[in-house]
């Protein structure tokens, strides 16, 4: 038997905010049902995933077990400093001099996700 991935549920404060943060991010679009105020939000990505954001007022306690790599489809460092200006922040900085590495960011909630290089970076350099 196999499995496939269908769905990565977030616990979240605020669904339907964090959705937007993610729909931007992923260029996806919320569920057509989803509005503010909800106890959940999706995002449905082009790749056929679902990101699905579940009220819960449980404080973030540490480091995620888990969490997304992302691999844009331009350079790594625009989309890092585009990133910051949707509401990400950049949690540790490992992308070294000669382009590789990647960067450790935090949602607006503070999950982390990494920023990896483009295809296109990784072939120049390979």
């Amino acid at each position: 038997m196999t499995s496939r991935l269908r769905t990565v549920t977030f616990d979240t404060l605020d669904p339907y905010r964090l959705a937007q943060f993610w729909a931007q991010v992923l260029k996806g679009r919320l569920a057509d049902d989803d509005e503010p105020g909800d106890p959940a939000a999706s995002v449905i990505t082009d790749a056929g995933w679902i990101l699905l954001f579940e009220g819960n007022t449980d404080e973030k306690a540490g480091k995620n077990r888990l969490h997304l790599d992302l691999v844009p489809d331009g350079p790594r460092d625009e989309e890092v400093a585009w990133l910051l200006t949707i509401g990400a922040t950049l949690k540790d900085d490992l992308r070294n001099p000669d382009g590789t590495g990647w960067a450790v960011m935090q949602d607006p909630e503070g999950n982390e996700f990494c920023v990896l290089r483009s295809d296109a970076e990784r072939l120049a350099t390979s």
